[in-house]
């Protein structure tokens, strides 16, 4: 496991807004009380695919699931794969349980919380693939250490991934696309950016499942992008 000072931006609550909309309707409310237990992350100790599927397979993480559709479609294409995916708006977590109810999916479980609670937790070099699609852009200069792409969590990912493991990373905002743009290329000792054309960032590619906001984004008339990045 990777050791943090005391400190560290990772050990700040990384929490910011609200953490529930609407309130849930009865099924969702059902889902929540029921089904969320039995596929909820362990709020201690050390997160393997061992721990949580019974055996060792292929490790994937998403932070800020959403509305949890595009962790569902992945989780449905590799069902011999295992899914972590958390997310702290609980309106969200709702959604993402009924994907997981109508799919039957056996390959997911969720945290509803601060991702970086439960990455901390997984052993390095355990996961294939981190997912971080249309974060919280934050477009404010004075807001900009809010934005999960920062120097340490980019550091915490590249601890996650196995050699070979993919970062994706996804928005639609011009500004977040420059800030993550210069954070990730002083990572360039840890991380291979898979683009040699605009082609392969400007159309989502190896077997990558568009979000429902991402397509919104299309839409709308805003240009979303795609960056793959690959652990050295």
């Amino acid at each position: 496991m990777t050791a943090f000072k005391s400190g560290d931006p990772l050990t700040l609550n990384r929490l910011y807004g609200r953490s529930s909309g609407h309130k849930l309707r009865k099924g969702q409310q059902e889902l929540v009380e029921a089904l969320l237990p039995q596929i909820e992350v362990p709020a201690e100790g050390e997160i393997t695919a061992q721990r949580l599927f019974g055996e060792d397979r292929p490790f994937h993480f998403e932070i800020g699931f959403g509305s949890g559709e595009h962790l569902a479609d992945r989780a449905d294409m590799l069902p011999d794969h295992g899914f972590i995916g958390a997310e702290p708006f609980l309106n969200g977590v709702a959604t993402a349980l009924a994907h997981i109810r109508e799919k039957h999916l056996a390959n997911v479980r969720l945290w509803r919380g601060d991702a970086l609670d439960v990455l901390r937790r997984v052993p390095d070099a355990a996961l294939s693939f981190l997912y971080l699609l249309h974060p919280d852009p934050w477009p404010k200069a004075r807001h900009a250490k809010r934005r999960m792409v920062n120097d340490r969590p980019v550091e915490l990912f590249a601890a996650k991934l196995k050699p070979g493991g993919e970062f994706r990373l996804a928005t639609d905002d011009p500004t977040y696309l420059a800030w993550s743009l210069m954070v990730m290329q002083r990572h360039v000792a840890a991380f291979d950016w898979r683009a040699n054309s605009p082609k392969d960032f400007l159309e989502p590619s190896g077997g990558w499942i568009e979000t429902r906001y991402g397509a919104k984004s299309r839409r709308e008339g805003r240009r979303p992008f795609y960056l793959r990045y690959v652990r050295r």
